[in-house]
């Protein structure tokens, strides 16, 4: 007579991360899926505004982003810093996208409900931004703050600064916290406070870390599917 295996065995083995109490969540493409591609509506408006703005040329607009973004780390830090532009005017140019390419997930909302710990956004982009699209994912509830650009004075990850701020700010020991990201160098000051780290794999090269990266220590396809299993794992483990 044979005996199937048991349920146990055919699931992944996940790490429940028994010791986290704070989660740090990436917004965009780590909380929503990276083929909604609200970035590419965002970078099209980065370069609108700096078309208006200058009288370039789209092709003049988009070499000045691009040099800005590897200079400065964002195109806004190099607008603010060589051109004085209103960091809140860019922002709210750049911001109205339409977010309904990215889906509700009642998913998402379930696994979050379930996860214990406090549950922090921190983003490149605004608070604004971050709302809209929280809300549209419908799980606005779940999340105790957002860390933005505007809170991190304007100075983006992977600067050491704002992780230190959002530390401080928050009372968060990076020893019991996760940080989860698609930018793979945007885990490092994370890992050298301490946090457990998380990358997401969207197939974008641009966030893709060496596989022998030190300051990876997770490396997951979808938000959602990890956190089912990594609550799974924490319920097995849970005396009842």
């Amino acid at each position: 007579m044979s005996s199937s295996a048991p349920d146990t065995a055919a699931r992944p083995q996940v790490d429940p991360l028994d010791h986290v109490d704070v989660w740090v969540f990436d917004l965009d493409n780590t909380l929503y899926p990276a083929d909604s591609n609200l970035f590419g509506q965002v970078h099209k408006r980065m370069g609108q505004f700096i078309v208006e703005r200058f009288s370039l040329t789209w092709e003049d607009a988009r070499a000045l982003q691009k040099r800005y973004f590897q200079e400065y780390g964002t195109t806004l830090r190099g607008l603010m810093t060589v051109d004085g532009v209103d960091p809140a005017d860019y922002l709210a140019f750049v911001h109205d996208i339409d977010v309904t390419a990215v889906p509700p997930s009642p998913g998402l909302e379930a696994s979050l409900g379930r996860l214990e710990g406090r549950k922090i956004v921190f983003t490149n982009g605004s608070v604004s931004h971050a709302e809209r699209v929280l809300d549209r994912l419908g799980v606005t509830r779940h999340f105790a703050a957002i860390e933005d650009i505007v809170s991190s004075c304007y100075v983006p990850k992977p600067d050491p600064a704002p992780y230190a701020a959002l530390v401080a700010r928050h009372g968060v020991d990076p020893t019991r916290a996760v940080m989860v990201e698609d930018m793979a160098v945007n885990l490092g000051p994370a890992h050298d406070l301490g946090m457990t780290t998380v990358w997401v794999r969207t197939g974008h090269g641009v966030g893709h870390p060496p596989d022998d990266a030190p300051h990876v220590h997770h490396r997951i396809d979808k938000v959602e599917p990890w956190l089912d299993a990594l609550v799974a794992a924490r319920d097995r483990r849970t005396p009842r």
